[in-house]
């Protein structure tokens, strides 16, 4: 096989070794270099050879071509496996490893999409990344960098590769959260760490939330939509969409502040959607706007940008704008404001996939970071024209229409003026079909029950008709379908429902001006015509939705003979039977679903809830918080006769490690069982979830396919937090491939990662055993806090995150027996303590020290004076720390939209004091007070006055 490193791989001291080793692998010869399959491993697959008698070399196997290669990624020295980048804290016993069989290691190689047959070095993200020659020439170019590509070019990986080149603090900001996120992931995938970077990755709206939180939701189209339906009457003649995009895009996207009605009406021909005739009905529309947006407790981005602008200081040192076509020149204008010195930054997006409303041209951007004119025009963009992932035939089809584009509008601007070439070696397929109820019939028949098929629309009313005749929960406007990406699309009705548009973008084009493989920068002739920003919407959302599909694309159009499609050349099928697509499984719409919901699609992933997975309710008792109230009323205040209820209670203290409550049922309900309590402890709590301990565990799966992945135990668990709880690793990666939420809670606030933190802290074995991997699966990205006002995010990586998690799961505890330990807060004692059970992989040890402890619960108190104080202790005496009452958590609402809710809230304080020590009721009322949450009732438990 052939041999490729990790860009940052480093060769050990001995060279000659390596170089021995690397030749028996390179002919295959396993014997010799002593190599070893790691199994068992939760993050790919790797083998090891032995270099020497301390040292191991760590590689995997790639296929790209029917040729395999092997990609050397570490030196792991004296066998300190827990310590390796790629490994992830697996407990590996090198004695143990079984001898690997060359044919079957190139046989189970991972497929690869690229490899550039001259650059044997590669990068790694999530996985292999192979750049092509355009993309490392700009990998290597200084700052300031702006990458125009299209989608599927590889711009986002490139561009989180040189972000690993950045020092201080680093911003990655773009519209979309979920890209945020995802690129966050990518980012650190395999353990990747940089010392001297501090990177915060953050939708726009994120951040503008650290700077402060707007009041109230954002207004999205949607809303936007049923307002000005009840404002018809007074604007007859204005359209809808056209009026959003002028208030978004124009009105108030200037970076220099909101249009004044005179500065309106004053703009050139080219600058706005409406004649000026028009333009003073819709000044008077946006003034309505902006008096319902505070009346509806809504916000606009662009009028929180201009009232943000004062509030800024310069705190990057770096900054990533990705997709940055789909942002307003007064939001990258506030971005800007951020950086501590001009020019380090990076921007990369793609014009033609503007869908949101804005008057975007690369020059435009250009003039926000290089104010003389001159200089900006002269500012080199770099441009990527390789497709990694579109079928040649998509890829034919979204060139021809930027033909189209292009030879009717002429160019936006001269960054504008490409087309790509396809690296997929897929063919694929862009087909035609009659829009008839015979061809709908059977084209749903073929596609309802894929995940490999989704059917999109132009605009969010267009989807009600579409139900009508296709089944499938994935249905998707173009607005919704950004970002997203399916083996094969369904167009239904793109073209022919929007016939005027689209002839009028196809309005004098020839199929003789579509000759040629490149475009030639020019403008439109005429400076008076706005027909590019009044149908640039409809020909990029066809452009947007083609390049969707991996695959293949299905267009469903009643007039087949339409100008633009006959422009397009696209093949007509004479009926749908040759579309053929498998029913998915459960576990791939179950995974799906999870997937949308985590984008912000919460009304196709409740689709699917609702037509596929069709789950049903858990036919036991769930104790979730009224049922645990109400079974503590029955044997506590109304003092029940029988048994029953008193064994519930205490199955929930010994799984909960509630000693308080065990005392109570001993001494106050009489219930003698509860004095063994500490010797029970372990065993009955875990008799409620102990077929997760279990090797097999199809039945839990089968539950699962029932009851919804995220249906609850008895004891008011997912099966995900009994799996991390059970340090079941191949359990916990079968429910996380299926869509498990790492970020549900029970009514404690306690997610998978609290629950396997919570066992690690009382079980030795398990914290030395599978708690390093199971955190590593578990674990969420961030923790997403209010603190006086403003977004603070704690990212997995930082010292305060452990401390935090550490905390939450102790926190009931700080009100325990009043003795010593149980102070009503934490101290370094405290914690360190707890960090001692806490494996390297998942804490660093210098940050297992007492005074490192300290140093960072006074840097984070609140009040103290320090730059980077995120307030999220209150000092309750001297040494002594509790959570800041005044913090929020994020957290997603019934709705799907996210809301604030106290942090002594969502850790259900209240409850918490029903199980407490009496002693601490006084202090307990104090923090409910200072959170703003009202007082307690009457307690359940008649207390006999316990200290």
């Amino acid at each position: 096989m052939k041999i490729l490193e990790y860009v940052d791989f480093t060769p050990p001291r001995n060279k000659s070794q390596y170089a021995r080793v690397r030749e028996a692998i390179e002919r295959d010869d396993f014997r010799a270099a002593d190599v070893k399959k790691l199994s068992n491993l939760t993050q790919g697959k790797f083998y090891r050879a032995k270099l020497d008698y301390a040292d191991r070399l760590l590689f995997s196997i790639v296929r790209f071509n029917g040729e395999a290669y092997a990609l050397m990624l570490e030196v792991i020295e004296q066998h300190a496996y827990d310590k390796s980048r790629f490994l992830r804290g697996a407990s590996i016993d090198d004695a143990r490893i079984p001898e690997a069989d060359p044919a079957e290691a190139i046989q189970d190689a991972e497929p690869v999409g690229y490899l550039n047959p001259n650059r044997p070095q590669v990068h790694w993200l999530d996985k292999v990344i192979s750049f092509d020659d355009a993309q490392q020439e700009i990998y290597l170019q200084p700052t300031p960098l702006i990458i125009v590509g299209s989608a599927g070019s590889g711009k986002t990986a490139l561009t989180l590769e040189k972000m690993k080149q950045a020092q201080g603090d680093i911003l990655y900001v773009t519209l979309s959260a979920y890209l945020a996120q995802s690129a966050r992931d990518l980012y650190y995938a395999h353990g990747f760490d940089r010392e001297g970077q501090e990177t915060s990755f953050l939708s726009f709206r994120e951040f503008l939330e650290s700077i402060r939180v707007p009041h109230g939701r954002e207004a999205t189209w949607r809303d936007f939509s049923a307002w000005f339906s009840r404002m018809r009457q007074q604007f007859k003649g204005v359209d809808a969409h056209q009026a959003f995009e002028e208030i978004r895009g124009v009105i108030t996207a200037d970076a220099a502040g909101v249009l004044t009605r005179e500065q309106y009406a004053a703009l050139g021909a080219r600058q706005s959607i409406f004649p000026p005739v028009e333009r003073a009905a819709l000044y008077e529309l946006f003034e309505k706007y902006r008096t319902w947006l505070q009346e509806a407790g809504l916000f606009d981005l662009n009028l929180v940008a201009h009232g943000w602008q004062r509030q800024v200081q310069p705190r990057y040192d770096f900054v990533v704008i990705d997709e940055v076509q789909d942002l307003t020149p007064v939001q990258l204008a506030l971005v800007l404001r951020m950086l501590r010195k001009p020019g380090q930054f990076l921007l990369c997006g793609d014009s033609n996939q503007i869908v949101h409303p804005n008057f975007f041209s690369w020059s435009k951007v250009k003039t926000l970071f290089w104010h003389d004119p001159e200089l900006a025009e002269r500012q080199l963009l770099h441009i990527l024209q390789a497709n990694f992932r579109n079928g040649k035939e998509v890829t034919r089809i979204a060139n021809t229409l930027l033909k189209v584009k292009h030879r009717r509008f002429g160019s936006i601007d001269r960054e504008s003026n490409f087309l790509v070439n396809a690296v997929n070696q897929d063919a694929g397929a862009v087909s035609l079909l009659a829009d008839s109820e015979a061809v709908r019939r059977e084209l749903n028949a073929q596609t309802r029950r894929s995940t490999r098929f989704a059917v999109l629309v132009l605009r969010d009313d267009d989807k009600a008709e579409a139900r009508k005749h296709f089944d499938t929960p994935l249905i998707f406007s173009v607005h919704e379908a950004k970002g997203l990406e399916y083996d094969s699309i369904v167009l239904y009705r793109f073209v022919s429902g929007n016939r005027a548009q689209f002839a009028a973008i196809a309005d004098g084009v020839d199929a003789s001006d579509l000759a040629g493989d490149a475009l030639q920068y020019a403008r439109a002739r005429d400076k008076n015509d706005k027909s590019l920003e009044i149908y640039k919407f409809y020909v990029n959302a066809l452009y947007v939705a083609l390049t969707r599909a991996i695959r293949s694309v299905y267009l469903v159009e009643s007039d087949s003979g339409h100008p633009l499609l006959r422009l397009l050349d696209i093949a007509q099928l004479g009926a749908a039977a040759n579309v053929t697509a498998q029913a998915s499984s459960l576990e791939d719409w179950q995974k799906e679903a999870r997937k949308l919901a985590l984008q912000g699609k919460q009304e196709q992933a409740d689709a699917i809830e609702r037509m596929i997975l069709k789950t049903t309710p858990v036919p036991w008792p769930v104790v979730d918080e009224p049922r645990l109230r109400e079974t503590l009323a029955k044997v506590f205040r109304e003092q029940a006769p029988g048994s029953k209820a008193k064994n519930q209670l205490y199955d929930y203290a010994t799984c909960f490690n509630e000693p308080i409550l065990a005392y109570f049922l001993a001494m106050d309900a009489g219930f003698d069982q509860a004095r063994g309590f500490p010797a029970h402890e372990v065993v009955f709590g875990r008799r409620h979830y102990l077929s997760y301990f279990a090797r097999n565990f199809k039945d839990i799966l089968k539950l699962c396919d029932k009851h919804g992945v995220e249906h609850r135990t008895p004891m008011n668990q997912t099966p995900l937090m009994a799996a991390a709880a059970a340090g079941n690793l191949p359990l916990v990666e079968a429910l996380l491939e299926r869509g498990a939420d790492t970020s549900a809670v029970d009514h404690l606030g306690r997610n998978a990662l609290h629950w396997a933190l919570a066992t690690a802290l009382r079980d030795d074995v398990y914290a030395k055993g599978p708690f390093g991997a199971v955190y590593q699966l578990v674990a969420p990205a961030c923790i997403d806090l209010m603190a006086g006002e403003r977004l603070v995010r704690i990212d997995a990586r930082q010292s305060e995150y452990l401390m935090l998690q550490t905390m939450w799961v102790l926190f009931k505890s700080c009100f325990g027996s009043a003795n010593s330990s149980d102070r009503g807060g934490f101290d370094a004692a405290t914690l360190l303590g707890a960090y001692a059970r806490i494996p390297a992989s998942v804490m660093a040890p210098e940050r297992a020290k007492r005074a490192f402890i300290s140093g960072v619960l006074a840097r984070n108190e609140v009040d103290r004076d320090y730059a980077y104080n995120r307030c999220l202790f209150q000092r309750v005496k001297t040494g002594l720390y509790q959570l800041n009452p005044a913090l929020s958590l994020r957290r997603r609402g019934p709705g799907g939209d996210d809301e604030w809710v106290p942090v002594y809230s969502v850790l259900n304080l209240a409850l918490v004091k029903e199980l407490a020590d009496p002693y601490h009721d006084q202090h307990i009322d104090g923090l409910l007070a200072l959170a703003g949450l009202p007082p307690t009732g009457e307690p359940s438990i008649r207390r006999s006055g316990r200290r």
